[in-house]
């Protein structure tokens, strides 16, 4: 190999190893550019995202009319459905006491709507309102036993029995003054199921649909 060829050869090497460091460094200068940010240091990420409002149970009275001022001639929206209230019984029984508003929607469906205030479930908590629609359905003659009741497939278990005292307002079908006798079951999801009679009489029976608050507007007093 003569000189000339060994220094050609020589800077030859030397070019390739220069234009080799340099895709090299380009290479990974561009896989740095491309990599995701660590977290925490990501703008959005570090940014103070406002967080959406948490949602407010309400006050009765105050963020929703409340229910226990409605009077028999009002007219009321239940659910999107505009009712009358024709009439009213209030009962008690130990110390209990609680008001069934009769509500006609117009089409001869005849609905009953119990308010009650319900004692706090836990130490600290405040007393609550319990509003139930109930819908009359058949039992074919079924009385109210002290055992499980099975209704439609469904198993329903004893929650609470006794005679209350009642006075009724406006068209009730029922005495102005009187005794009720009732028996209450729940079954495991939570569906309620009541037997109701006047004494010496035979028994009805309805479920209740339990309602959230501002679910009731009065539109129109009496």
């Amino acid at each position: 190999m003569t000189p000339v060829v060994a220094v050609i050869l020589g800077l030859s090497a030397v070019t390739l190893v220069l234009l080799l460091g340099a895709f090299l460094a380009t290479t990974r200068q561009d896989k740095k550019s491309r990599e995701p940010e660590p977290p925490g240091e990501s703008p959005l990420q570090t940014a103070d995202v406002a967080q959406p409002p948490q949602p407010s149970a309400g006050q009765v009275g105050i963020d929703y009319p409340d229910p226990r001022m409605i009077k028999v001639g009002d007219t009321i929206d239940c659910q999107g459905v505009r009712s009358r209230v024709l009439g009213a019984m209030y009962l008690s029984w130990q110390g209990n006491q609680w008001t069934e508003y009769l509500l006609d929607d117009g089409t001869r469906r005849y609905q009953w709507l119990s308010i009650e205030t319900r004692p706090a479930l836990e130490a600290g908590d405040l007393p609550h309102l319990e509003v139930l629609l109930w819908t009359s359905v058949p039992t074919q003659g079924m009385v109210p036993a002290k055992t499980t009741l099975s209704v439609e497939g469904v198993d329903f278990f004893p929650a609470a029995r006794g005679t209350a005292a009642f006075r009724a307002e406006g068209v009730t079908s029922m005495p102005e003054r009187g005794l009720l006798d009732f028996a209450d079951y729940r079954a495991a999801d939570g569906r309620l199921l009541s037997f109701e009679r006047l004494q010496g009489q035979r028994w009805s029976s309805s479920y209740a649909q339990a309602l959230p608050p501002g679910t009731i507007r009065i539109e129109k007093k009496g």
